[in-house]
């Protein structure tokens, strides 16, 4: 019973006040690594085997045979109830924004979540090894200080994918803005020689892959899902959700009023990528009327001070020198 009372003392003296509350938290995430490892480590299903020698053999399979496959990763399959939400409305909403941030992959929204559990946990790791090191420095730390070292670095490490993923969606949608008014001039020139609006698509999405790669991928997916007979209508505007984008959304709605009403297609692209460049040139001019406001606090800040310096430096030169003569 005395070894047993003196245990927590042990901990008190090596690593301080909060010793055996570090313990404690080391022990839990040696626990999940070890539960971990056995999970991975279990028997293999004989069908998962099966599976497995069936995908190694498709290896030598033409690319587009392999493309139509539906396999996903063995190894998040066996955590999809923890890393995937099970409100459908919450995984629909988290599938969206990684579309829009171009990761088309099934099994995104597990890597995701899983991208986000893996660095918490690592940033809890550090957290709490910085402390268990200005503990062994003699430095003191209250409580508030012990949490915002131990579980900051976690909650930094779960926001990071997220963050990632915001900064993403706002870049891919930047450049399908920027590329969308020169995709409408191409598909118009391929309308107006005779092409079908499929073969427009196909065509402008091969023409923009090296100049706006997002903007041809949004086109590439619409290309293949109408090769695949879903519905025109439904193709496109599954673009417009996807892309996020007013313009496309807008562009979307006059092609499926276009289909329905039974008007050319060339006439309304015609007009719509005139207004698309007019958009792109008030765009140009609002972001040129911004900068002389943006430059305003840079100018006074670098200017005003030398200005200031200059001009009242020699008076108050001169000022001290009279009172140092006074005296």
């Amino acid at each position: 019973m005395n070894f047993l009372s003196s245990i927590p003392g042990m901990f008190t003296g090596s690593l301080g006040g909060f010793g055996p509350i570090i313990v404690l938290g080391l022990a839990g995430l040696g626990l999940i690594a070890v539960a971990l490892i056995i999970h991975f480590r279990q028997r293999k299903d004989p069908l998962t085997k099966l599976h497995q020698s069936q995908t190694a053999s498709a290896r030598s399979e033409p690319r587009k045979d392999r493309l139509r496959q539906t396999g996903r990763n063995e190894q998040l399959q066996k955590f999809a109830t923890f890393l995937e939400p099970q409100d459908e409305k919450e995984l629909s909403a988290v599938q969206l924004k990684l579309r829009q941030a171009g990761y088309q992959s099934k099994d995104a929204v597990r890597f995701y979540h899983f991208a986000q559990f893996a660095l918490g946990i690592l940033g809890l790791i550090a957290g709490v090894s910085y402390i268990m090191m200005l503990d062994a420095q003699g430095q003191e730390l209250d409580q508030k200080m012990m949490l915002m070292y131990g579980v900051g670095p976690g909650c930094v490490g779960y926001m990071i994918p997220k963050y990632w993923v915001t900064r993403r969606v706002a870049a891919r949608k930047e450049a399908i803005e920027q590329g969308f008014p020169d995709a409408l001039d191409m598909m118009l020139v391929c309308v107006e020689a005779g092409q079908s609006l499929d073969q427009a698509i196909v065509r402008v999405a091969s023409e923009l892959r090296a100049s706006y790669p997002e903007l041809a991928e949004e086109f590439e997916v619409v290309a293949y899902e109408m090769k695949a007979g879903k519905d025109k209508s439904a193709v496109l505007r599954d673009m417009g959700v996807r892309c996020g984008v007013q313009d496309v959304q807008s562009f979307v709605t006059v092609l499926i009023q276009s289909s329905t009403f039974g008007t050319p297609v060339a006439d309304a692209l015609r007009v719509y990528a005139g207004e698309m460049r007019d958009k792109r040139v008030m765009r140009a001019e609002e972001a040129a009327n911004k900068l002389p406001t943006k430059m305003t606090l840079a100018t006074m800040g670098l200017t005003v001070p030398p200005l200031l310096i200059i001009l009242v430096g020699p008076s108050a030169q001169g000022i001290a020198n009279l009172g140092d003569m006074s005296k």
